[in-house]
């Protein structure tokens, strides 16, 4: 005769197992886990433009969509380095303007590459004026 574990003591942990997923899965959709629940998503919106002249100025209107602040530190504009600095809160948009140093023409699109501080990296084309 073949003896198995009682019915007793099976209902006992397939009841602790399932009370264990079930806070897993809470603690997940409330955020309790910290950097599970929190994320950053900046986006550069289409009104961005450079404005081209004795001195191009680039305006760099950014948007945050995440529920976690967002770090800008620096903005590429056509291979030029710019170290800016601008947190955006959750929801929070604001429009950057940088002095660019190199020559732009009307007309022209530029690569504008953005950076935070927990690694994104967005990239868009940006007309000038």
């Amino acid at each position: 005769m073949r003896k198995g574990i009682s019915p007793v003591i099976a209902t006992v942990i397939i009841v602790a197992v399932a009370i264990a997923i079930a806070i897993a899965v809470a603690g997940w959709l409330m955020g309790l886990w910290g950097a599970y629940g929190k994320y950053e998503s900046v986006h550069i919106l289409p009104d961005s433009y450079i404005e081209t002249g004795n001195n191009s100025i680039l305006h760099l209107h950014l948007k945050n969509d995440g529920n976690s602040e967002a770090l800008i530190y620096k903005v590429v504009v056509n291979g030029e380095e710019h170290n800016e600095t601008i947190a955006l809160a959750p929801g929070q948009d604001a429009t950057i303007n940088i002095t660019l140093t190199g020559t732009y023409q009307p007309g022209a699109i530029y690569t504008v590459t953005v950076y935070t501080a927990s690694g994104s990296v967005i990239t868009a084309s940006i007309p000038a004026r």
